[in-house]
């Protein structure tokens, strides 16, 4: 059986739990700007701090520990550690050359660790998703307020990007591509393009992941779309989820999960912070309280995958597939695609 129809089956069985917040784990280790650039890259003419993309090359076995610990919480899927590994969002590091090479390495070291909780427990297979982050830049708005028709990127180079970094995810051994944090719909439908020229190209069947984020609450993406504009935009994608995101925490997103459980003729995903950000910049919500959010979403049907972004840790993902274990995932309604 193929991963494809395995995820597939899973997703009918049971709710599946996706990990964690790699930003928030990797900030305990309160790494320095010597920590980043490890041996190889010491020399670096511009500062490297912050480039968390990186460290799956100057600090690999912080990666593949995280990942064990999300694993060990009850994660199924595990995200790969590529959120900005793209040429876009590497330039601000002046390491675009090194895009093919991040996303590899990062593949192997969460496959590392999925395969080997899944060899200690057939029963309950681990997955890899290889994440694709929106990048820094948005092809809908302007960032130029006195000169609204400028646009920083355009269709082509976002592409472009997308197609390097999906290439190098499919070959070293992704079991999922995961188009997450969705801001802007015109970014995602050009990773969108990419991936599904490649996947005629590669002959793949890999299944495929969007997940948008609300920004505010107005209930919409930066781009101005609500959740049900959002997915009619993209449900072209041939995807095997819609879902949310970031931004906002979990009490604030239901009424968007329930708006995309409505109209959504695929799995609906759901990863909030761990609330909203506090004055400093932190997240607040327990594990227990998250945990007894979401478990309301999942006795209600709404979901079929659950995790945690911002600030959530592997005990909120440990809390979050208890109670997830406890309900039945969400029926697909049946629905088709109503194209004019």
């Amino acid at each position: 059986m193929s991963k494809n129809k395995q995820i597939q089956q899973i997703l009918k069985e049971r709710i599946m739990i996706i990990d964690g917040a790699m930003g928030t784990m990797i900030q305990k280790y309160k790494l320095s700007e010597e920590d980043y650039r490890g041996d190889r890259f010491a020399n670096w003419e511009h500062s490297l701090k912050g480039n968390n993309d990186l460290l799956v090359i100057t600090q690999p076995e912080i990666i593949y520990t995280i990942h064990k610990q999300f694993l060990e919480a009850g994660a199924d899927i595990l995200e790969t550690n590529t959120f900005s590994a793209n040429v876009i969002s590497m330039a601000d590091y002046h390491m675009e050359s090194l895009v093919w090479e991040l996303n590899v390495e990062a593949t192997k070291l969460a496959r590392r660790a999925a395969d080997e909780y899944t060899a200690a427990n057939p029963s309950k297979p681990r997955f890899v998703a290889g994440s694709i982050g929106p990048t820094n830049r948005t092809a809908s708005l302007s960032p130029d307020v006195n000169n609204p028709g400028y646009r920083a990127v355009n269709f082509d180079d976002l592409k472009n990007a997308y197609r390097e970094q999906t290439k190098a995810l499919i070959e070293a051994g992704c079991d999922i591509l995961l188009v997450e944090t969705v801001f802007d719909t015109l970014n995602c439908k050009a990773a969108l393009f990419a991936i599904n020229e490649l996947k005629d190209e590669l002959n793949s069947d890999i299944p495929v992941m969007v997940s948008g984020t609300i920004t505010d609450a107005s209930g919409r993406t930066l781009s101005g779309q609500t959740p049900e504009a959002f997915w009619n935009s993209v449900s072209h994608g041939d995807l095997i989820s819609i879902g949310l995101n970031c931004a906002l925490g979990a009490e604030q997103m239901r009424p968007y999960i329930e708006e995309l459980s409505r109209v959504a003729w695929v799995n609906v995903s759901c990863y909030p912070n761990a609330g909203l950000p506090n004055e400093f910049g932190e997240y607040d919500d327990s594990p227990e309280g998250m945990a007894g959010v979401l478990k309301s979403w999942c006795d209600a049907g709404l979901v079929n995958v659950v995790g945690g972004c911002c600030g959530t840790t592997p005990d909120h993902i440990a809390a979050i597939a208890k109670v997830a274990a406890q309900s039945k995932p969400r029926e697909i309604p049946m629905l088709s695609p109503n194209f004019l």
